[in-house]
């Protein structure tokens, strides 16, 4: 049985993703999304995504999307581009890690992908730091070989504030990190009586204790 990590991360693609451009133009958020590189061996990517555009914005097709095909008030758009031009699923696919989710909200893209062990994670995060100006750790599962069935979350508690735990727990419960979002940043700080600045900050902390200790942990494991 495989003993790899499921990792579920947002990234702030800081428009380098047409997909959540387009998202973010249309007020909405992407309800599937499907890439192919072209048989051909030139270089080049085509992707394919589906937006709900009720009462919104569409996109801006001028920026070399294609709309073709539309179901009632969802449409479905296409695009080609070359590849090599540092969007965060081609950061995560040069590690050999195939993109098996995407979808995308607010200019932020949520990716689902699975590393090997927890150094390839690390080297993988690391490197969508370097190059993207956030991001957020949603989920980490791991399928222990001997518990097939049995998956972990690696979370502990116990290195976080009494307020990071706070953060944590309401922004859950309110759906902040659900698809798409039950809350945003703003409902959740209200809910706790925070600015949104000060929200982000504790979450911040948080999911960066929680990686430490995922990370130092994982040597034992």
């Amino acid at each position: 049985m495989g003993t790899g990590i499921r990792a579920e991360l947002r990234v702030d693609a800081d428009g380098t993703c047409p997909v959540a451009t387009a998202a973010a133009d249309a007020g909405t958020s992407t309800l599937s999304v499907s890439r192919g590189v072209d048989p051909d061996g030139t270089g080049t990517v085509t992707e394919e995504f589906m937006l709900d555009e009720t009462a919104t914005d569409t996109p801006n097709v001028d920026e070399g999307l294609q709309s073709v095909f539309t179901y009632g008030s969802k449409t479905v758009y296409r695009f080609t581009r070359s590849r090599g031009q540092g969007c965060p699923c081609e950061c995560v696919e040069q590690f050999g890690c195939p993109v098996v989710d995407i979808h995308a909200r607010d200019g932020m893209l949520s990716l689902v992908f699975h590393a090997a062990d927890m150094a390839q994670l690390r080297d993988i995060i690391t490197t969508l730091r370097e190059e993207f100006p956030q991001v957020d750790i949603q989920r980490l599962l791991r399928s222990r070989g001997e518990h097939p069935d049995n998956d972990l979350v690696f979370v502990d508690r116990g290195r976080l504030t009494e307020r990071q735990r706070e953060v944590l727990e309401t922004a859950h419960r309110m759906g902040y990190f659900e698809r798409p979002k039950g809350a945003n940043a703003g409902e959740v700080a209200d809910a706790l009586d925070i600015s949104r600045s000060t929200f982000a900050e504790h979450l911040a902390a948080a999911q960066t204790k929680l990686l430490d200790a995922i990370l130092e942990g994982d040597s034992g494991a």
